[in-house]
């Protein structure tokens, strides 16, 4: 083989032991629960804090105003 050559040499290739039905990723798996668990929580915790800030927000606003 000389260094110029443009053959494929198997470098860089995904190669998949198992058959294609076999290693199929089905919807509803633990690891797909898992994921769909902790994005929930997340977005949960994500709209607590911006709930949080809105209500902050909204009460800095009115003591400022009852100041004026």
């Amino acid at each position: 083989m000389s260094a110029g050559s443009t053959e494929n040499d198997g470098q860089g290739m995904i190669v998949n032991p198992k058959p294609t039905a076999d290693n199929q990723d089905w919807d509803g798996d633990d690891a797909d629960r898992a994921d769909r668990l902790r994005f929930e929580e997340e977005q949960a915790m994500i709209r607590e804090q911006s709930e949080e800030r809105a209500h902050t927000k909204h009460a800095s606003e009115a003591a400022k105003d009852s100041e004026d």
